[in-house]
């Protein structure tokens, strides 16, 4: 080994869904919404003035966060924007997470909690789910640096009530604690209102699933006043523009469109109920999903099998390779079209089996 290649620092990185580069594909893969933006960002997008991209952005993204603030009714001190909740949870890895003993976050979870502390040499620890795929509050309880958990969880779909959450937030309350809702418009009830509460909680949500904009790269965070400048310092120490001006104009539109991001999650919440029936009636058992997937293993025939004929068939889902969840699908919730053409896909390759 060279002298230099001693200081080189060396991850096993996250590796993000497949994205097909073929036309006709139905891609049930990564979670995205089949629904377009509001109306609004299309409209934003035409009166856009594109002389304006010779400026920096503003570094605050003070409309953005305005915005955000206003429909939570929470403090606009309160918010910190990100190029999605993918940078806002690296960002508060590395602000809070700084502790000699381990972060604590699920066995079976977001696979990118691991690759950060990897990255940022952060101690960490994966509490096993129960067999039931569930997080059990009481497995949190010990000394700690900090613990993140999702809710719902991913890949497996399921809620965890918020007096279960306030418990792990009761448990550990000497290090910050972050629940990642990227799907929580999608079923349950958000752990907002516990930041009135406690202090060391952070939340994270996203535009990328709920509201339609995973391309444009929007992810937020809220909390205490102290938290949100803390994470602020950092990013502006790295990079004080990383919201671009028309992430922050179509992402204003979005939030103030609220009928129409309202009616776009009761769909998805509808096909996917109508979905679990299908995939019942297909021999498919997972867990009560209360997300926009559903995680899902059949009875009698391999996940694998079925993830490599749907994909001759130009549909894609998630398959991990990983222990024990490797016979498993995570299924997203697509329009109504599509789904009907993966369950006539799945009836057509179990009925060859």
């Amino acid at each position: 080994m060279k002298a230099w290649e001693k200081n080189i620092r060396r991850v096993e990185p996250y590796v993000p869904g497949e994205q097909p580069k073929v036309a006709d594909v139905i891609k049930l893969n990564t979670n995205e919404n089949p629904y377009p933006p509001t109306p609004n960002v299309s409209n934003a997008s035409a009166e856009f003035d594109t002389d304006t991209l010779k400026l920096y952005p503003d570094p605050s993204v003070t409309d953005l966060v305005n915005v955000i603030a206003d429909y939570y009714g929470i403090g606009h001190d309160q918010v910190f924007v990100g190029v999605g909740s993918d940078d806002v949870i690296s960002m508060a890895f590395l602000t809070f997470f700084n502790s000699d003993k381990p972060v604590l976050f699920p066995d079976v979870s977001y696979s990118f909690y691991s690759v950060w502390a990897d990255v940022y040499r952060i101690p960490y620890k994966e509490i096993p789910l129960d067999e039931d795929f569930r997080i059990v509050s009481s497995d949190y309880y010990g000394e700690n640096g900090g613990v993140i958990f999702p809710n719902p969880n991913a890949p497996t779909a399921l809620y965890k009530d918020l007096d279960e959450v306030e418990d792990i937030i009761k448990h550990n309350q000497d290090v910050i604690v972050i629940v990642d809702e990227a799907y929580i418009d999608f079923g349950g009830k958000s752990a907002l209102e516990l930041t009135k509460k406690y202090d060391n909680l952070l939340i994270i949500q996203t535009f990328s699933k709920s509201r339609s904009m995973a391309g444009m790269r929007i992810g937020y965070a809220m909390g205490n006043p102290e938290l949100i400048k803390a994470m602020n310092d950092v990013k502006f120490s790295i990079n004080s523009y990383t919201m671009n001006r028309t992430s922050i104009v179509y992402g204003v539109e979005s939030v103030k469109d609220k009928e129409y991001f309202d009616k776009c999650v009761s769909k998805i919440i509808d096909t996917r109920e109508r979905s679990k029936k299908r995939l019942t009636e297909l021999g498919f058992t997972f867990p009560d999903s209360k997300a926009n997937f559903i995680f899902a293993t059949h009875r009698s025939v391999s996940a694998e099998y079925i993830f490599e004929e749907l994909k001759k068939r130009n549909i894609y889902v998630r398959h991990f390779s990983k222990p024990r969840i490797d016979n498993y699908l995570r299924i997203t919730i697509g329009t109504d079209e599509q789904m009907d053409k993966l369950f006539d896909a799945l009836k057509d390759i179990l009925g060859n089996q």
